[in-house]
Parts: C-alpha cells; sequence; structure tokens
C-alpha cells in the first residue's frame, strides 16, 4: 500500500484529502505545520503532497532541509500563490508537480497515481530562477523534458491560449531534439535553457552537448522541402523511420524567428507579444 504524507494547515483540507485517498486504497499522514511535515517526511513516504505556507517553517523551507540532509522524496507542491517566485523555488527544491488549491477532489486521484507512475527526477539545476530570466541546465532524458516543460508552462499563464499553444509546441519540439539527437538520451549530458521574458516579446534558447547538424542533411524533414512538404516522406521510408518529419516546419510556423548558430547545436526562438497576447 502506497503511503502519502499529506501537509497543510487547515483542517479541512486535511481531512478531504486524506478521505478521498483513504477512499482510493492509500495510506495516509497529515501534519499541519512545517516542522512536524519535515518530522513526518524523513520517514520517507512515497508522496507528499505539500503546501507552501504553514506555520513555523514554509513548504519550500522543508524541501530545502530535506535536500540539505540528502533526501529527495517524491512532492506535488500545493498551493493558491501563483506567483513565479514560488512556483520556481518549488522547481528549485525538486518538487514533481506544481498545482493550484483547491485541488479538485475529483482529479485527486489521479494526479496521485500519475506522479506515483513516474520516476524521480534528479539532476536538474537552477542557475537563474528570476521570473524574466530562468536558466536551466537538463539531463539529456526525456522525463526531465516533460517535468520542465511543466514547470515553465506556468510562466506563461497570462498569455492568451493560441500564444501559449504555439510556444509549447516549439518548446517541446526543439527541447526534445536537443535531447535525443544532439544528448543522446544519455543522462549524464546536459541541456542548458534559457527562458526571458520581456514586456513585448517572449524568448526561449536551448544548446545541446552534440556536435550540431547540416540542414541539407536532414532529407527526411519537411523544412529541407519548401517547395514539396510531403517529398520527405520517401526519405524516412528508406530510413526506416516512422511517418513525421514536420516538427522544425511547424516550429518554424508557429513563432516569429526561429535561429541557430553555426554548428546549429544552439537554437533561439522568439514569440513577439503585441498588446492582446496577455489573457
Amino acid at each position: 500500500m502506497k503511503h502519502v504524507l499529506v501537509v497543510d494547515d487547515d483542517r479541512v483540507t486535511r481531512h478531504l484529502l486524506r478521505t478521498v485517498l483513504e477512499e482510493g486504497g492509500y495510506k495516509v499522514t497529515t501534519a499541519a505545520d512545517g516542522t512536524s511535515a519535515l518530522e513526518e517526511a524523513r520517514k520517507a513516504p512515497d508522496l507528499i503532497l505539500l503546501d507552501v505556507w504553514l506555520p513555523g517553517m514554509s513548504g519550500l523551507d522543508v524541501l530545502e532541509r530535506l535536500q540539505s540532509e540528502g533526501l529527495r522524496p517524491r512532492v506535488v507542491v500545493m498551493t493558491s500563490d501563483d506567483t513565479p517566485e514560488t512556483m520556481l523555488q518549488a522547481l528549485r527544491g525538486q518538487a514533481l508537480r506544481y498545482v493550484a488549491k483547491p485541488i479538485d477532489r475529483a482529479d485527486l486521484l489521479g494526479l496521485v497515481e500519475t506522479v506515483l507512475s513516474k520516476h524521480a527526477v534528479d539532476g536538474i539545476e537552477v542557475v537563474s530562477a528570476s521570473p524574466n530570466w530562468v536558466e536551466l541546465v537538463v539531463p539529456c532524458d526525456r522525463a526531465a523534458a516533460t517535468h520542465i516543460e511543466g514547470f515553465l508552462a506556468h510562466l506563461d499563464a497570462d498569455l492568451t491560449a493560441d500564444v501559449r499553444e504555439s510556444v509549447g509546441y516549439a518548446f517541446r519540439e526543439l527541447l526534445l531534439n536537443a535531447i535525443e539527437w544532439g544528448g543522446r538520451l544519455d543522462p549524464s549530458r546536459k541541456v542548458r535553457i534559457a527562458y526571458l521574458r520581456a514586456k513585448r516579446m517572449l524568448l526561449y534558447r536551448i544548446a545541446d552537448p552534440g556536435p550540431g547538424f547540416r540542414l541539407e542533411d536532414l532529407q527526411h524533414a519537411a523544412i529541407t522541402h519548401p517547395g514539396d512538404p510531403i517529398a520527405h516522406m520517401q526519405a524516412r521510408e528508406d530510413k526506416g523511420l516512422r511517418p513525421g518529419g514536420f516538427g522544425l516546419l511547424l516550429v518554424s510556423a508557429k513563432v516569429d524567428e526561429l535561429l541557430y548558430n553555426e554548428a546549429r547545436n544552439e537554437v533561439v526562438f522568439v514569440k513577439y507579444l503585441d498588446p492582446g497576447a496577455t489573457g
């Protein structure tokens, strides 16, 4: 039976979460303040649902203390504070997810099951955690990519759905390319990510550890056949690749600027934000 630690200073919330989780077949322990949360966390529960604002010691301080002791529990941070500063501190504390309170009881079991089914993500370094300048060093691992994508999406929550979709697609496609092709899915190799948010511009920079590539070698990609967007499909078939190859072409259509360095192992994309881009 999986063990979940619920940490929240609100008695009603603790009771609600405990009831739902126990009905779902989980063993549940609760804590109402930071000190008791730290004590219970040291007993190695399978998952911690951790509120940020706690008496005595904040949830983020609890995460920091656990890290200093060499402990890496699975943690979902819960908070009504959706500021970028709080979210980035949760990322620095190696939290697996960041969710807004109140948590819908209908979604709770699915959230817990999903987080418990994923392996822990280690090795993410937060170089800069300013809301307008985020810089990360991430292992070349698909789970790390998914983890980072979920957190950075919170930084664009004020943008319109169309802009979020375009930026999210471009970031996901380019990051996976960097991890899979540049880093060869080797977690010991690192991708460096920078996110810059200005008043009228959003910029991402992704640098991978690979040697780069030549565009003319990508005959299996649609972007090298601008006059015939399906000509690459024969090249993919000849190479035994799955259908696809539209990623870079779609990225170039969804962002305003797509720039590579000379070796093509670093890429920058820019999305300009008009006055109506924020929701």
